[in-house]
């Protein structure tokens, strides 16, 4: 995947926003300030329950298997790239990307950037969202806690669904953030948010466990070069084995060969 980290870019100006494509999933080149400006604006509107997929190569990959993944990143009204193979992809497409828009970073500014929203914090195993509520609650006053949810791992009854639903949507939150991980996440808010009041639902995978002290999350310079997955895959390797070293290899062989074609 190094073979992409090298930007080759024609444009002397490069666009500083817009779209593109990778292994067939649209990809919106923007960074976490321009998302966090999204977000707002989608609360102050609150017209409409929107969702944000935040996704790398794993989600890329993932996608072209999976059917469901592939219609819930295609309809999520933003796809930002949580991984340096996608920035790197996008600077090849003349984009101004110095950075990826990593899921627990982005969680975390918005939080210290912005304030008096309603948050609620749907996912992670049992104990870890009312963690994460009671730690965020502490160090965040101006913000408010509108409640957590941990489903169970089984699927959900469709009297189980509904309740929650009506959970969430009697909290009154701006936003849910959003943590099974990828593909479950991206799936549950595709399904969910035509029937969800909140304004903005954002999947950011293991944030939770990351802000809740629970697991380590990967050295700055890791994540910045690409390297995050190492670290991962060194903390849980017989559960990220598959993710990275069969759809990380399947990723890069693929991403190439389109950049190649594109030329």
């Amino acid at each position: 995947m190094d073979a992409l980290e090298t930007p080759n870019v024609a444009q002397s100006v490069p666009p500083a926003s817009g779209a593109y494509r990778v292994l067939g999933t649209r990809v919106d080149a923007l960074q976490i300030p321009g998302v966090i400006a999204k977000m707002q604006g989608w609360i102050a509107r609150r017209d409409a329950c929107r969702y944000i997929a935040v996704t790398g190569m794993h989600g890329v990959t993932e996608a072209r298997h999976d059917l469901q993944l592939r219609e819930a990143l295609a309809d999520a009204s933003l796809v930002v790239p949580d991984g340096m193979p996608l920035v790197w992809i996008g600077r090849k497409h003349g984009f101004d990307l110095p950075r990826r828009v990593y899921g627990p970073e982005l969680m975390l500014r918005f939080w210290q950037e912005t304030a008096s929203h309603r948050h609620f914090f749907y996912g992670g195993v049992p104990g870890v969202a009312d963690a994460l509520a009671a730690k965020f609650a502490r160090q965040f006053p101006a913000h408010q806690i509108a409640g957590t949810f941990c489903p169970p791992f089984r699927d959900l009854t469709a009297d189980e669904d509904q309740q929650i639903c009506a959970l969430l949507n009697g909290s009154r939150a701006d936003i849910v953030w959003v943590g099974l991980g990828t593909p479950k996440q991206e799936r549950w808010m595709h399904d969910h948010h035509e029937r969800l009041n909140a304004p903005v639902l954002i999947g950011v995978g293991a944030a939770f466990d990351f802000h809740a002290g629970k697991m380590r999350s990967a050295p700055v310079w890791m994540g910045d070069h690409g390297l995050e997955w190492l670290f991962r895959l060194a903390q849980e390797p017989r559960r990220l084995s598959h993710r990275y070293l069969v759809r990380g290899s399947e990723f890069a062989a693929l991403a190439i060969l389109e950049l190649l074609k594109q030329k």
